[in-house]
């Protein structure tokens, strides 16, 4: 029974990384097909991302959101439920961190960037807390909700912003000094990127929610609604209290990920017509990290990697950018076909056992 247990064990961890591998062959496939060289322009990637300080630091700043966005997914899912809203969540954060340094410039620093911080945090943390209050209330499910949530956010912003914190340019005025995530010293380190503290507030993230899902009671009793809404409650639970706390929570994650866009890379906001991607591109982040915090760290890296690095993939193997896009959307479709993949993985071992 135990060899059982640890061969399934295996088999979920064989499944992300077959799923990159097969998206990786499958992206040199159309390359070769379409007269590049897959060699030289998976080799530009690793190479500036590895070699070229400006593209590292490019890499790890665009891993903040992704990570952040692939957290508050990935905390839904354990607790059995779907946020689809992570975008909506992210472009509240975004808002409310910039808002919030415009609105108290003059504070100092120790007071305004903790402020913003928190202000984005929370204003996606309501957003979640929303569609959770819908789900428990009135058995609205969280998809058809928080999607519709996500055009919500995208045209309330652009209101406010075109209304109340214009400036030329189709955006908020920059943020003060006094709230901004940027450091000089990381951008000398890293020859003029934008890569800014940030990253520890992903950092912290993943051990917040490692630490609130695994080492809390009212963690386990997140898992367990989501595991089984009817045994918990018969166990005793409040399974309302538990999804409105869990979108909730998960919510925050996200506005998080957009006040880091708001105090560290941009340092404003623009006035979107479109979603970002990241919300969504943070729903493959989990997937492919098994809904577990180091593995979001991982696919986030990922992710960040082959689209940072696409860029140069272009002026080195001139390997159009869109390839890359294409390369990312097979490693998502190869993760959704998870269970195709574990059942060749399965009669690959029992082939190999009787061998």
């Amino acid at each position: 029974m135990s060899k059982m247990l640890s061969k399934i064990q295996w088999m979920k961890l064989l499944v992300p990384i077959v799923s990159v591998v097969l998206g990786l062959l499958c992206g040199a496939i159309i390359m070769v097909a379409a007269g590049y060289n897959p060699l030289l322009a998976y080799g530009s990637i690793v190479q500036s991302i590895f070699l070229q300080p400006y593209y590292t630091g490019e890499t790890i700043r665009a891993m903040i959101p992704l990570v952040l966005s692939g957290l508050a997914v990935a905390f839904a899912f354990r607790t059995g439920l779907f946020n689809i809203g992570v975008e909506g969540q992210l472009l509240v954060g975004w808002f409310a961190s910039v808002a919030a340094a415009i609105v108290f410039e003059g504070l100092p620093k120790v007071i305004l960037l903790p402020l913003c911080i928190i202000a984005g945090g929370a204003a996606g943390g309501i957003w979640g807390f929303l569609p959770g209050f819908l789900k428990a209330r009135f058995k609205v499910h969280e998809v058809i909700s928080t999607i519709m949530m996500n055009y919500i956010a995208l045209y309330t912003t652009s209101y406010l912003i075109k209304n109340f914190l214009y400036t030329e340019g189709e955006r908020t005025p920059t943020i003060p000094s006094a709230a901004s995530l940027a450091s000089p010293t990381l951008a000398n380190l890293t020859q003029g990127s934008r890569l800014h503290w940030g990253f520890i507030v992903a950092i912290l993230a993943a051990v917040a929610m490692w630490f609130i899902l695994w080492k809390t009671t009212r963690g386990y009793e997140l898992r367990a609604v989501g595991f089984s809404p009817d045994a918990s409650k018969y166990a005793g639970m409040n399974v309302s209290r538990n999804i409105i706390l869990s979108m909730t929570i998960s919510g925050i994650f996200a506005g998080l990920s957009g006040a880091m866009e708001g105090l560290g890379t941009y340092q404003y906001m623009m006035i979107n017509s479109t979603f970002t991607g990241i919300g969504f591109n943070g729903i493959a982040v989990a997937l492919l990290g098994l809904n577990t915090p180091v593995g979001v760290i991982l696919a986030g890296a990922l992710f960040a990697g082959l689209q940072t690095g696409g860029l140069t993939m272009q002026s080195v193997a001139g390997v159009p950018v869109e390839l890359i896009q294409i390369v990312i959307a097979l490693i998502i479709f190869f993760v959704g076909s998870s269970y195709v993949i574990k059942w060749a993985l399965l009669r690959f071992s029992m082939r190999g056992h009787k061998n």
